[in-house]
């Protein structure tokens, strides 16, 4: 592992009988990043159920969490057979509840039938463009260039191609799991912004209130998250507050390993600071 890969923010520390106590991701924001939480409830719904990995987390982010405080894991085992698991997930603060999952396990087995969707051809990471990211070990290129921060930038078709890949990750295919559905989280909002003048992630608790509100994700293949992987994303709607967006991910070898799909919102901030 890469000295600079810290993975302690998916380490669940046992507290009670399926309770747990998670440590916070450094990305360095005053907002817990909704990619931390999906790794987190990751690595809580595969306890207890060995030889399987996740197939699909389907998650609704209900408040925010703070960064002030560690979270309270809870998990609630639904079902453990042959071919299939499943747990509950919730993430809470004291009292206040944060995020709850339905993460859905399963073994492998061999294909009946198998077709997948094409990569779509764009240049690979090495000709894209390098974007800041807030945890140590994870890199991602910009297809294009497309800057989804600037409100100012040339407004195009709601599409964003994104090479993701964290530097140093474990083998554990759980771990794995829970470092892709980390890059998951954040680009399907800037993804929904490509299309308008004057809107941009910078203006994002500023003028703008904007946070995921549902997630889910489900897995293919097998995830090497030390591999380049190319998150594709699109977003066939926006209006009425809100923004939906889809995405698929591919290997370098043009080989889809997972999908996901988000509801969040995008409305105009009204109040003070912290105000939603």
């Amino acid at each position: 592992m890469a000295d600079d890969m810290n993975l302690d923010w998916l380490e669940l520390e046992p507290t009670g009988e399926n309770t747990y106590r998670a440590q916070h991701a450094g990305t360095g924001h005053s907002v817990v990043f909704g990619g931390q939480l999906l790794g987190q409830m990751i690595v809580a719904g595969a306890l207890g159920h060995e030889g399987k990995t996740v197939k699909t987390i389907h998650t609704v982010f209900a408040r925010g969490a703070s960064y002030d405080e560690p979270l309270d894991v809870t998990v609630d085992p639904m079902h453990a057979g042959r071919a299939f698991a499943s747990s509950t997930v919730t993430i809470s603060q004291g009292d206040r509840l944060c995020c709850r999952a339905v993460v859905l396990l399963s073994s492998d087995e061999e294909d009946t039938i198998r077709h997948g969707a094409e990569m779509p051809q764009v240049a690979p990471p090495e000709e894209s463009v390098a974007s800041p990211t807030e945890l140590p070990g994870w890199e991602c290129a910009v297809v294009g260039g497309i800057d989804v921060v600037d409100p100012d930038a040339p407004v195009g078709p709601a599409e964003l191609e994104i090479w993701s890949r964290f530097v140093g990750a474990p083998a554990d295919p759980i771990l794995n799991q829970a470092l892709l559905s980390f890059a998951t989280d954040g680009w399907l909002i800037g993804t929904a912004m490509i299309p308008h003048e004057g809107v941009g992630y910078a203006l994002a608790h500023v003028t703008l209130s904007t946070g995921v509100i549902g997630h889910t994700l489900t897995f293919h293949e097998p995830i090497h998250a030390d591999q380049w992987l190319l998150l594709s994303h699109r977003s066939p709607y926006a209006g009425r507050g809100r923004s939906y967006g889809t995405a698929n991910v591919f290997d370098q070898q043009g080989n889809i390993v997972a999908s996901f799909v988000q509801d969040a919102m995008i409305r105009g901030r009204s109040g003070g600071p912290g105000a939603l």
